[in-house]
């Protein structure tokens, strides 16, 4: 096979990768988009809605990442991937005939579970395609299967929308979606190739030394920076999820007469290019400044977190929608540049055979705080404030309070700037020594 062979599947396999993540996030993100017309077809309470967005699906996503991360690392990853993108695709399009909230908790249950096998495959996939240079720009290309799942989600909805966009048929986008991805699990398993796991450590031929599990998983998690990147990206995350949650939402409450499919076209807009930019750019900055400093990899999270807590701020507290969706481009752009650094860290760092279960466990700590709990406690928070306030004054109030965790997430990236070197270095040495 040719070297210019050899790069066309390269970029094929991370396009097609990137394009699975897309439809993870267009999966995930739909519910939200779809909330006020599942709410009121349902009649959720907004607890329970925040449940769906978050707690109902998160748990059982984070919690089945491990074992399905395991299997990644031991056996074929682009089977594993394929197999978990059919299941949550299948559940995808169950949604769309759930007539209750226990119907739809089932259904949003078992698309959780199928996602967790979606990214840490993926993730051992592009560090076994890439080197250590280049993984944070390769895993921010991937990153970018969130805003543009995002945006494909707002413009589906649009698209399906009836001729009244007030009435929605939230059935029939789900079951459409589901169909699409069942068609692209397919595709994925002829396309893509599994590669030779931990390929970019071998200097000249030879194989990687394979280690105890109970030893790798030791070594990952005393390592100080793989635990702050890890916070940062979850507490950073806590809030944005909870926003996006209840974006649409608060925009109904902010304007009702503002036509609805126009916001959603805008919004998908606004993150495809906006959320886009910032994920493609942040992966990019980091790895430009990682040949200098690896600090880097925190320093430009950290920098994104801080630009991103003044907008945030305005978003919730503007008075009209025009001035809330410019204020959003702005909070994406940001949003979206810690994606790729944290992600390349959370590889890089890790024992060559416990990259799946690195992201895995990654992503377990990361969304049990983030999507667990962000929406949920922004759900409940509308609840309660709601009992003293008129709705829309509960819902500036309670994102309000989640974004505080803004605060954090620059700590954390901060104090990983400050460890990054150290573990950067040990983990080079370690990943030698296994080659």
């Amino acid at each position: 096979m040719t070297t210019e062979t050899k790069l066309q599947n390269k970029k094929l396999a991370l396009f097609l990768l990137t394009l699975v993540y897309g439809f993870n996030f267009i999966d995930r993100q739909i519910v939200g988009i779809l909330a006020p017309f599942i709410q009121a077809d349902l009649d959720l309470t907004n607890t329970q809605l925040g449940l769906l967005i978050g707690l109902a699906f998160a748990a059982f996503y984070t919690v089945m990442g491990i074992p399905l991360a395991l299997i990644a690392d031991r056996y074929n990853r682009v089977n594993t991937l394929s197999i978990c993108l059919g299941v949550w695709s299948f559940f995808t399009a169950l949604t769309g005939f759930a007539q209750n909230f226990w119907q739809i908790g089932l259904a949003r249950i078992g698309v959780g579970i199928g996602e967790a096998g979606g990214s840490p495959p993926s993730h051992s996939i592009i560090s076994d395609l890439y080197p250590k240079e280049e993984r944070s720009s390769a895993l921010g290309i991937y990153s970018l299967g969130i805003p543009l799942g995002i945006m494909a989600a707002y413009f589906a909805s649009a698209s399906l929308m009836g001729k009244n966009p007030t009435e929605v048929n939230w059935r029939k986008i789900f079951v459409v979606l589901g169909v699409a991805g069942i068609v692209l699990a397919l595709i994925v398993k002829i396309i893509i190739k599994e590669p030779i796991r931990g390929q970019q450590e071998l200097a000249s031929g030879g194989q990687i030394k394979k280690h105890k599990f109970r030893d790798n998983l030791s070594t990952l998690l005393t390592i100080k920076s793989w635990w702050f990147m890890c916070l940062g990206i979850a507490m950073a995350s806590f809030s944005a999820y909870a926003f996006s949650g209840f974006q649409t939402k608060f925009i109904r409450l902010l304007d009702p007469e503002f036509d609805f499919r126009l916001v959603v076209i805008l919004l998908g807009i606004i993150n495809g290019i906006a959320y886009a930019g910032g994920t493609y750019a942040g992966a990019k900055l980091a790895d430009k400044y990682g040949k200098k400093s690896v600090s880097a990899y925190a320093l430009v999270p950290a920098a994104a977190v801080a630009i991103a807590i003044p907008f945030v701020i305005a978003c919730l507290w503007s008075n009209s929608v025009v001035t809330h969706l410019i204020c959003v481009i702005f909070l994406l752009t940001a949003l979206g540049a810690y994606l790729g650094p944290s992600f390349a860290i959370a590889q890089t760092l890790a024992p060559i055979h416990m990259r799946a279960m690195s992201t895995a466990l990654f992503f377990f700590v990361l969304n049990m705080i983030a999507l667990g709990f962000g929406p949920t406690i922004a759900g409940f928070l509308i609840d309660f404030y709601g009992s003293n306030n008129d709705p829309l004054q509960a819902t500036r109030m309670s994102l309000t309070t989640v974004s505080f965790s803004f605060v954090l997430s620059l700590l954390f990236f901060l104090m990983a700037a400050k460890t990054l070197p150290k573990d950067w270095a040990a983990a080079e040495v370690r990943n030698e020594a296994s080659a």
